[in-house]
């Protein structure tokens, strides 16, 4: 007796399924992935060419950030530059509401940072609106 199978077949692998699986991870990653180059990007920052009719008698809270980083609350100068003691003169100087806008007035020179733990510590301390104070450019846009 011959046990032997007469036709020999090579065996195969199945490439449609693989093919459709690594199409869909191509989609998949070219969908999610973004392409901008942020460094690349170049921002041309907003300038203030009109001033607000509407203006208030009471200034509320005034919070100024100088050229070299420091704080003044309420035109009070601060003792150092520190998140801390931003803190607490706020907390000496502003209303039991936290609903009260606060005017934040920023050195076109001063760091972006400080500006930002300014509003940072702002933010924690529950304040929700918060006005930027700029002044009146006669001139025009800078080119």
């Amino acid at each position: 007796m011959n046990l032997k199978p007469r036709r020999h077949e090579d065996p195969e692998i199945n490439m449609v399924s693989l093919i459709d699986v690594v199409l869909m991870l191509v989609i998949f990653f070219m969908l999610s992935a973004s392409f901008t180059g942020e460094g690349r990007l170049r921002i041309r920052l907003p300038q203030a060419t009109s001033v607000p009719i509407e203006r208030s008698t009471d200034a509320g809270l005034v919070v100024t950030v100088t050229a070299s980083g420091t704080y003044l609350v309420n035109h009070r100068e601060l003792v150092n530059a520190s998140p801390d003691t931003l803190r607490r003169a706020i907390e000496q100087v502003a209303p039991a509401k936290r609903d009260v806008p606060v005017n934040l007035r920023a050195d076109g020179r001063a760091t972006h940072q400080s500006v930002v733990t300014a509003m940072d510590v702002l933010g924690q301390l529950g304040f929700t609106q918060l006005n930027f104070i700029t002044t009146h450019d006669a001139a025009g846009p800078a080119p």
